[in-house]
């Protein structure tokens, strides 16, 4: 078993206990983005382990690209499917990926954008839905 399906079934049994699964939507989407661009696991690994869990700009850099990644996992409780998704607060970045998941944090999709055209789309813009991201290019999609 990976440490991400570790991680993953540590925080689904939490969820199951006290309600509210913890934060991992973010680390796990950032690990699954690296792998989804041809990152290897320990090239990912290799280039997070002197990283902060806040950096400015990119997530990770790979291919000299600064990606910046977005994720969304419903809990799977009434209302809470994914309308609303998260935008970029700046443009210190070459390629964003929006990753959705089930409940499970299986990946459902993966979009990508590069900053340009991101900019353009989405700057005056105030709520963004998977919708307008899924105007970008697709990386993934669970058939």
């Amino acid at each position: 078993m990976t440490l991400r399906n570790k991680l993953v079934d540590i925080a689904l049994e939490w969820q199951k206990c006290y309600g509210v699964a913890p934060s991992i939507t973010s680390a796990i989407s950032e690990y699954d983005a690296a792998l989804l661009v041809g990152m290897t696991e320990r090239e990912y690994s290799e280039y997070m382990k002197d990283k902060t869990a806040v950096s400015k700009g990119s997530d990770f850099v790979f291919n000299h690209q600064r990606y910046q990644v977005k994720a969304n996992r419903p809990s799977g409780k009434p209302g809470s499917k994914v309308t609303k998704v998260a935008k970029a607060t700046n443009y210190l970045w070459d390629k964003l990926i929006w990753i959705l998941y089930d409940k499970n944090y299986i990946m459902q999709e993966a979009w990508e954008w590069d900053v340009n055209n991101y900019e353009l789309e989405f700057d005056g813009k105030s709520r963004i839905s998977p919708d307008d991201y899924r105007r970008g290019k697709c990386l993934y999609q669970k058939k």
